[in-house]
């Protein structure tokens, strides 16, 4: 069974920074692509950045590319996402997942992966 639990979210003043977590236990974690979506209430879960399963090439939208870093430890099974300069638009609830097998890593529609986190709020105050 493919686990995902993330942590780290909370709540932060803009300009700060938070460090997002995630842990994937039941798959060979090196072998996938992985992202980070967003949702915040009342709109659609959004692309925010993915990696993909071999040398690590990133792929960010537009309103995080220069603020937020994915990374990735395959020894520690593990994804991170390292937001700096948040804003309080950045507040959501902010979900890992797996990218599905056979889909391309830099394909942002969350229909491209397979399993979920929990999510974990995010919250920027102003």
């Amino acid at each position: 069974q493919v686990q995902l639990v993330e942590s780290g979210g909370g709540l932060v003043q803009a300009g700060g920074s938070l460090r997002l977590s995630c842990v994937v236990s039941g798959r060979t974690f090196s072998n996938y692509a992985m992202g980070w979506f967003r949702q915040a209430p009342g709109r659609e879960r959004e692309f925010v950045a993915a990696i993909n399963w071999g040398v690590g090439n990133t792929l960010y939208a537009d309103s995080v590319k220069g603020r937020f870093t994915i990374s990735r430890d395959n020894a520690k099974n593990t994804v991170y996402l390292q937001m700096n300069s948040l804003k309080p638009e950045d507040t959501a609830v902010y979900y890992c997942a797996t990218k599905r097998p056979g889909s391309s890593w830099y394909n942002r529609e969350p229909t491209s992966y397979d399993y979920w986190g929990q999510g974990t709020q995010v919250t920027v105050s102003s």
